[in-house]
C-alpha cells in the first residue's frame, strides 16, 4: 500500500477529477465514488485530508470503503 503525508495526500481532494481520499487513523481510504462524498466534501470535511478527530465512530462508516494507504 501507499504511504501518504499531509502533502500528498492534499492532492487528493476531488476537485477537478481529482480522486478524494481522506486519512482516518493512520489508514487512507479512497471516497471517490462514495455518495457522501460529493465533490470531496461531506458535513464541512473536505477530502485531501487526515479526518480522524472529526470521525469519531469510524468502524461502521468505513467498512465498506476501500483502503488504499498509510498516513505517516
Amino acid at each position: 500500500m501507499k504511504k501518504f503525508t499531509k502533502e500528498t495526500l492534499s492532492n487528493y481532494n476531488g476537485k477537478n477529477g481529482r480522486p478524494a481520499y481522506i486519512a482516518v487513523n493512520s489508514t487512507v481510504y479512497d471516497v471517490t465514488n462514495n455518495f457522501h462524498w460529493t465533490n470531496g466534501e461531506y458535513h464541512n470535511m473536505m477530502a485531501g485530508q487526515d479526518v480522524s478527530f472529526n470521525l469519531t465512530n469510524t468502524s461502521d462508516v468505513l467498512v465498506h470503503i476501500n483502503k488504499v494507504g498509510s498516513y505517516i
